[in-house]
């Protein structure tokens, strides 16, 4: 059974993994456009929603080393894979993944941090059922879920972060709303969101 974590809340995913040895992890996002009441349908609201997950590589020192994102699918070192850009949140399940070769991540890479962002300009009151959660891809075993639940005219949001710790992954639940259309716009507060 994953664990559901609230803001600020924080996990070593050794540990909910049983563990067994995490290699490769797997964080999806989902969403659904908020459906439109009859109004909304005639005014030509609702529909699709193109959210952008982002993962943002920092060092020790928090600077950004690297950026896996719709424009750069793949980490320079490989290590870090995308699932392409998914416009429209429709269908079940992730909308879109990033997975994550944790023994084959650079040593000098200390954090990544998880970012949403909505490319399009709609805000989160548009958006329904936001969720980003962590799979152990070896089993397929959900570890963690965070619910995006928060409405607000915000279009962009730092959800979570992944810290190297005494050898392990710590993830922590972040949830802080911002503005912005691309990861681009959110890299200094992903920064101060995992200074210490």
């Amino acid at each position: 059974m994953a664990l559901t974590l609230t803001k600020n809340q924080s996990i070593s995913l050794e540990k909910t993994a049983g563990g067994s040895g995490l290699t490769i992890i797997s964080l999806g996002l989902g969403w659904d456009p908020e459906k439109a009441g009859f109004m909304g349908r005639l005014l030509g609201n609702g529909g699709e929603v193109d959210l952008d997950a982002s993962c943002i590589l920092f060092d020790e020192n928090f600077n950004p080393i690297d950026l896996v994102w719709f424009h750069q699918l793949q980490s320079q070192d490989g290590s870090i894979q995308h699932s392409g850009d998914n416009r429209t949140g429709e269908g079940e399940g992730d909308d879109e993944t990033i997975s994550v070769n944790l023994p084959n991540l650079p040593a000098a890479v200390k954090s990544l941090v998880f970012t949403v962002n909505s490319f399009t300009g709609q805000s989160f009151e548009k958006i329904a059922n936001a969720y980003c959660r962590v799979v152990n891809a070896s089993n397929r075993v959900e570890l963690v879920r965070f619910n995006l639940s928060e409405k607000g005219h915000h279009t962009g949001v730092v959800m979570a972060s992944l810290v190297r710790e005494n050898g392990g992954w710590e993830f922590k639940a972040i949830g802080q709303v911002t503005n912005g259309r691309t990861a681009d716009d959110l890299i200094n507060l992903a920064a101060q969101a995992v200074r210490p």
